[in-house]
C-alpha cells in the first residue's frame, strides 16, 4: 500500500469523516470513563488492532478465530453493559448540545448549603447529598422519599441528625433545592479504595461514576468534607470553597456571554489534550483502514496514436487526452498517475480528412488489474489529418 498515495489523495469528505469520529470518540470517551464499561471498550480497542494486524500479515486462523469472537463479543456487551449503553444513548441529546438546557444558578442557597455542610462536619454528623447536574440519577437511586424543602443549615441538620429517620440516605438536590431524601445509592466496584472510606465514600464514589452528578460527603468519623466527581473523591477544606465548587458544578459548560471567537477559543482548548488524542487515534485508525475502501479516481491521460501511415500527418487535435475514471481499492486505485495509464488509437485505417474514432475499453490499458475502468470521456473523438509535405 503506497501511504502517500493515500494521503495525496485527501478529499474533503475524508476531512470530515475524521472530524465527526473524532468528536464522536470524544464524548464516548467523556461518558464512559469512570464506568466498568470503559475497561471493556479498552479491552476491545486491543483486540480490534490485534485483528487488523492478522489480517494484514495474513494469519488466517487468528483472523477466523476473531471473526468468530466478535459475534459473541457484541452479544455480552449488550448484556453486561445495557444500563450503561443506556445512559449513552440518553445523554445524545441534541437540545443538551444547543445549550438549550441549562443547569440552575447557585444563588442564595449555595452559601447557606456549604456553611450548612461544615456545621455537620464540625458536629461530625455524617451526611450524603446528592448535586444534580444534567445527567438523570433516579435509575441509580433507590428507596427515596419526597421532601420538598431549601438546603439551609438547619434543614440539613434535622434531615442527618442520628434521630431522623431520613439520617442514614443520601439527599438529592435539584435546581437548588431538596426534592428527595432517604436515598441509597450504588456502590463502587473498586478495590483499591482507602480503608478509612466507609459506606458513604463508596456510594458517592459508585453513583460519580455512573453519571455526572457530584456528592458531597461528610465523614462520621472524622468530621471532613469530601466531594466525589468523575469517579474521583476529593478533600474540601472549607465552606468558601465548597461554595466555588457548587459554582462550578452549576455553570454552563462554556462561556455563556462571551462572543463567538471566545467560545471558539474555549471548545478549542477545554480538555485539548482528549481531543488532541481522539483526534490522533481517529486519524491513525483513518490511515490504517483508508486503504479498503472503495474510491473512484477520474484522471485525464494523453492518448498515443500508433500506426499512422507516414504520408499522413495529424491537423487537430494535436495533443489528444480522455478522462477516464476508474473505480478499485483505495490503495489500488490512487497509485493511478497518467504516466503508468497507456491510452492508444490505431490510425492505420487514417486518409485525409476527419475521421471519427471510437474509444473503448480494450483501448485504455491500466498497470493494475484489481481497478476496473467505469468511464471513459469523451467516448468517441473526431481526427483531422491531411498528407504530410515531408513526404518523398
Amino acid at each position: 500500500m503506497s501511504l502517500f498515495a493515500i494521503i495525496s489523495n485527501f478529499r474533503i469528505q475524508d476531512g470530515l469523516d475524521i472530524l465527526f469520529l473524532t468528536v464522536v470518540a470524544y464524548y464516548l470517551f467523556l461518558w464512559f470513563q469512570g464506568t466498568k464499561a470503559f475497561k471493556a471498550i479498552i479491552g476491545l480497542l486491543v483486540l480490534g488492532v490485534i485483528f487488523t494486524i492478522a489480517k494484514t500479515w495474513g494469519l488466517f486462523l487468528t483472523t477466523w478465530v476473531f471473526q468468530f469472537m466478535w459475534q459473541i463479543l457484541i452479544i455480552l456487551i449488550e448484556v453486561l453493559f445495557q444500563s450503561e449503553i443506556r445512559q449513552v444513548l440518553e445523554k445524545v441529546n441534541p437540545l443538551q448540545r444547543l445549550g438549550l438546557r441549562r443547569l440552575a444558578a447557585p444563588g442564595g442557597w449555595a452559601s447557606g448549603f456549604a456553611e450548612g455542610i461544615f456545621a455537620l462536619a464540625r458536629e461530625k454528623t455524617g451526611a450524603l447529598v446528592i448535586i444534580r447536574r444534567g445527567d438523570k440519577v433516579d435509575e441509580h437511586i433507590t428507596e427515596g422519599q419526597r421532601l420538598e424543602a431549601d438546603p439551609t443549615p438547619e434543614t440539613l441538620k434535622s434531615i442527618f441528625q442520628k434521630e431522623s429517620p431520613f439520617h442514614d440516605g443520601a439527599a438529592l438536590l435539584k435546581e437548588g433545592q431538596i426534592v428527595e431524601v432517604a436515598c441509597y445509592l450504588p456502590l463502587s466496584p473498586d478495590e483499591g479504595l482507602p480503608r478509612e472510606w466507609g459506606t458513604r465514600h463508596r456510594a458517592a464514589l459508585g453513583l460519580s461514576e455512573r453519571s455526572d452528578a457530584w456528592v458531597v460527603i461528610v465523614s462520621e468519623e472524622r468530621g471532613e468534607v469530601s466531594l466525589a466527581r468523575g469517579g474521583e473523591i476529593q478533600r474540601v477544606e472549607s465552606a468558601q470553597a465548597l461554595f466555588a465548587r457548587i459554582r462550578e458544578a452549576t455553570a454552563p459548560a462554556g462561556p455563556a456571554h462571551e462572543g463567538w471567537k471566545e467560545r471558539v477559543r474555549f471548545h478549542l482548548t477545554h480538555r485539548w489534550r482528549t481531543k488532541v488524542s481522539s483526534f490522533f487515534v481517529v486519524g491513525l485508525l483513518w490511515l490504517v483502514l483508508a486503504g479498503q475502501q472503495n474510491f473512484q479516481v477520474s484522471l485525464q491521460v494523453p492518448i498515443e496514436i500508433r500506426h499512422l501511415p507516414q504520408q499522413l500527418e495529424i491537423v487537430k487535435p494535436l495533443d489528444p487526452h480522455v478522462r477516464i475514471t476508474v473505480r478499485g481499492l483505495r490503495k489500488d486505485a490512487t497509485t493511478l498517475q497518467k504516466e503508468n495509464v497507456l491510452a492508444q488509437i490505431d490510425a492505420s485505417l487514417a486518409h485525409p480528412g476527419e475521421m471519427v474514432f471510437h474509444i473503448t475499453r480494450n483501448m485504455i490499458r491500466l498497470p493494475d488489474d484489481r481497478v476496473q475502468l467505469t468511464d471513459i470521456d469523451p467516448p468517441q473523438m473526431t481526427f483531422s489529418f491531411k498528407e504530410s509535405k515531408n513526404e518523398p
